[in-house]
C-alpha cells in the first residue's frame, strides 16, 4: 500500500489535488490532517501537533487493515521538520511505500488562488500573510512541485507520474 503525502502552504492546492486523486482513484483513503487537529479556538503547539501526528498515524494504521483500501493520501500543512519527520517514520513503522510532493506556487497564484476560494473559513488576509511568508520554506524542500502554471488535473498526473 502506497501512502501519497501532500505537503505545502496553506491555499496551494492540496486539499483539492488529493480529494481529486482520491476520487479518481478506487480505493483510496483521503486523510487530512486538520481532522486530526480539530481544536476550537486553533492551538497548533507542540503538544497539539503530537497528538494530530498520532491521530494521522492511527487512522493510517486502521486503513492498512482495510482490504478495500488500496492507497492513502495525507494533505497537511507540515511547517516544521519535527512534524514531517514524525509522519515519515511512523508511516516507514507501518512497512507502507511513500510518496511525498510539497506543492508550492508563486505569491501571485497564492494570492489569487486564496481570494478566489468561497469556502474556508482561514483565507482572511492576516492567514494569507502567514502562508505567502511561508513560500520560501517550502520551496527549498525536497520534490517540489510548482503547481503556479498547472490546472489540477495536471498537478494530479504529475504526482501519480513521478517516481
Amino acid at each position: 500500500m502506497k501512502v501519497i503525502i501532500l505537503n505545502g502552504p496553506m491555499g496551494v492546492g492540496k486539499t483539492t489535488v488529493g480529494k481529486y486523486i482520491a476520487e479518481a482513484t478506487p480505493g483510496t483513503a483521503f486523510i487530512d490532517g486538520d481532522w486530526c487537529l480539530d481544536l476550537h479556538p486553533f492551538i497548533g503547539n507542540r503538544e497539539t501537533k503530537t497528538m494530530a501526528v498520532d491521530n494521522i498515524l492511527h487512522m493510517i494504521g486502521n486503513y492498512k487493515k482495510c482490504s478495500e483500501c488500496k492507497m492513502i493520501i495525507l494533505v497537511w500543512l507540515m511547517d516544521q521538520a519535527w512534524v514531517y519527520d514524525a509522519i515519515i517514520e511512523g508511516i516507514k513503522k507501518l512497512k507502507l511505500e511513500i510518496k511525498s510532493v510539497t506543492l508550492t506556487c508563486s505569491k501571485a497564484t497564492l494570492t489569487d488562488r486564496w481570494q478566489n476560494d468561497k469556502v474556508c473559513p482561514w483565507r482572511t488576509d492576516n492567514w494569507l500573510k502567514i502562508s505567502t511568508d511561508s513560500l520560501p520554506y517550502f520551496a527549498k524542500l525536497n520534490n517540489t512541485l510548482d503547481t503556479s502554471n498547472l490546472s489540477i488535473k495536471e498537478v494530479a498526473e504529475k504526482i501519480m507520474a513521478a517516481d
